[in-house]
């Protein structure tokens, strides 16, 4: 689904990425960890396209992204979360789906006016299901600045896979949200994934990354430091002392958020 080889990105003298090799099979989800500042956002950036890669090449299905811009690689099927949440704050639940749900790949269909106005049968069920999705169905109505922080995550989340991605980035999505909202998360997660969806998912509470993640690749200082699958990437050496320092347990960097 997804290859990354050699991704570099710098930032004047500061090398936020430095040769990143990563393969991420279709059907799968995967964990990309690491300390603050250790590439995460990077990496998500530059497969998205907001960034433009120093060196190294992006592959999605086989196809080079390389100077491929952002709404060019949604409409091959990238889609991504935000740390910071993005919604339209001004419009309805519903619209804010409405509108994600008429991206790049809405163009070629038949029938685009009626599905752009919001009139056809399809586009309306899709809403319906996201909103049940993010169990959101009772909000359709309300808008977006009016809800409560747990409610944004979950609208942001299911605006995302408004766009019917084949692969969605998820950047931190867990952020600010309760043990309960996390569980949630998680549910929802592999209920996507079993939709068909493959997910790249950042994230900084363990309980999540080792609850869903089949492989985890670790970031340190930019270089991909582990990879494996959750027990493996735990019990690592080099991935203990990058989150606890030297003196590293073999608690591992599972207890709680880094």
């Amino acid at each position: 689904m997804l290859e990354l080889q050699g991704l570099t990105k710098h930032f004047g003298g500061v090398k936020a990425l430095n040769e990143l090799d990563l393969t991420v099979e279709e059907g799968g989800i995967i964990g990309l960890i690491g300390p603050n500042g250790s590439g995460k956002s990077t990496a998500i950036n530059l497969i998205c396209g907001v960034y433009g890669e120093t060196a190294g090449t992006v592959h999605f299905r086989g196809v080079l992204m390389n100077g491929k811009p952002p709404h060019q690689r949604l409409r091959a099927g990238i889609a991504r979360t935000f740390q910071n949440i993005r919604l339209f704050p001004e419009l309805t639940v519903w619209q804010n789906l409405w509108v994600a749900q008429n991206s790049p790949q809405d163009i070629s269909r038949q029938r685009f006016l009626p599905r752009w106005f919001g009139t056809t049968r399809q586009a309306r069920k899709e809403i319906a299901d996201l909103l049940e999705l993010a169990d959101l169905a009772h909000k359709g109505d309300e808008l977006a600045s009016n809800l409560a922080f747990g409610e944004q995550r979950r609208l942001e989340f299911a605006r995302a896979a408004a766009a019917r991605p084949l692969l969605l980035l998820l950047d931190e999505p867990a952020a600010g949200m309760s043990r309960q909202e996390i569980d949630d998360l998680g549910q929802r997660i592999r209920r996507l994934r079993d939709s068909g969806v493959t997910i790249l998912l950042v994230e900084h509470m363990m309980e999540l990354v080792m609850g869903v993640t089949e492989q985890i690749a670790v970031l340190n200082f930019g270089h991909r430091i582990a990879f494996g699958t959750p027990g493996e990437v735990q019990s690592d050496r080099a991935v203990q002392e990058a989150y606890l320092g030297t003196d590293a347990t073999e608690s591992g960097p599972a207890g709680g958020s880094a």
